[in-house]
């Protein structure tokens, strides 16, 4: 398919005119991050903490009724 370097060269200049100079280190950096989930996906390692458990809940003990007032 990559038959000669000047493939390379028309595929380069064709990225740089369609998202100019200052985007590409961006998209660059977002293919690697997107590389690296992709392999810490497939190696199962967690990328982002597990949330903590929730607090246990003990029996509170029940409120006694206020007395009703008679008038």
């Amino acid at each position: 398919m990559w038959d000669s370097p000047m493939h390379l060269l028309i595929v380069a200049i064709v990225i740089l005119v369609l998202f100019g100079g200052r985007k590409i280190p961006e998209l660059m950096r977002g293919l690697g991050e997107g590389v690296r989930g992709f392999k810490e996906g497939m190696a199962g390692t967690p990328t982002t903490p597990q949330p903590p458990a929730p607090p246990v809940q003990t029996a509170a003990t029940p409120e006694k009724p206020a007395e009703e007032k008679k008038a």
